[in-house]
């Protein structure tokens, strides 16, 4: 199998190229940096189109940053390319936009590509169905070169609770005199040092406490998720897909 790495010379695309490495798939580091990284020599992002038809890979791993995203799906649109992307901070219209290449290739999107996170979820939504009134708070950290607030993983366990219990919004830290209004979910945020991703959410409520809480040791955990995603999503028909499908095959 070949694999265009978008991101090369960042964190996520380093770790995807090394993951591959052990997998024994070639390959394709592409960044906007045209860095030089272990052996390899980066393609300038500027040449993707051009990588993308030439080489022929079998999907395309991303990790940047949402517009860079969106070019990118663009551009897999128009050489036949399956995109994986897991990528956060996305925009209504960018989604709108990766929602468009599906109708091309197939786009696989998912915020965290953790097989516990997986399990996570579906916790949290049991939890949240089944402890109707329980305050709920949820904790999220993660490394201070990390953009978007709250995390992607983050946004998809906050909406998880909102689909599966009464709530009546977030509210994002507290200040000052602020007491807790009932059906609110308390989101706060964490970045410092080098956290790979750590999530808590605490159901609190007749007396006891309940948390669920999921912690990421090395950001190969996300790599070896987004490259199964890559091998299941290769030479499939057009269409938009996530992660769940790929753990239930």
């Amino acid at each position: 199998m070949r694999v265009a790495v978008t991101g090369a010379t960042g964190r996520m695309g380093q770790a995807v190229i090394g993951a591959a490495r052990e997998r024994g798939t070639e390959t394709l580091p592409v960044s906007r940096a045209s860095e030089r990284i272990e052996g390899f020599d980066a393609s300038p992002a500027s040449n993707l189109a051009a990588v993308l038809t030439s080489e022929s890979p079998d999907a395309l791993v991303d990790f940047t940053a949402p517009g860079a995203s969106v070019e990118y799906a663009a551009a897999c649109a128009e050489a036949g390319v399956p995109l994986v992307t897991g990528t956060t901070g996305f925009s209504e219209e960018q989604v709108e936009a990766l929602r468009r290449a599906s109708d091309e290739v197939p786009v696989l999107y998912a915020p965290n590509f953790s097989r516990g996170v997986s399990v996570l979820d579906s916790l949290v939504r049991e939890a949240a169905e089944s402890l109707p009134g329980y305050d709920i708070e949820l904790t999220e950290t993660h490394h201070n070169g990390k953009r978007d607030a709250p995390s992607g993983t983050a946004e998809r366990l906050l909406e998880t609770v909102e689909e599966a219990g009464e709530t009546t919004g977030r509210t994002h830290g507290r200040e000052g005199i602020q007491p807790r209004e009932d059906g609110e979910i308390g989101v706060h945020v964490r970045r410092a040092g080098d956290v790979r991703g750590e999530h808590e959410l605490l159901f609190a409520g007749n007396d006891e406490v309940l948390t669920l809480t999921h912690r990421a040791e090395s950001r190969g955990v996300f790599a070896a998720g987004a490259l199964d995603a890559a091998e299941w999503v290769a030479g499939r028909d057009a269409g938009w897909y996530d992660f769940g499908e790929v753990l239930a095959a």
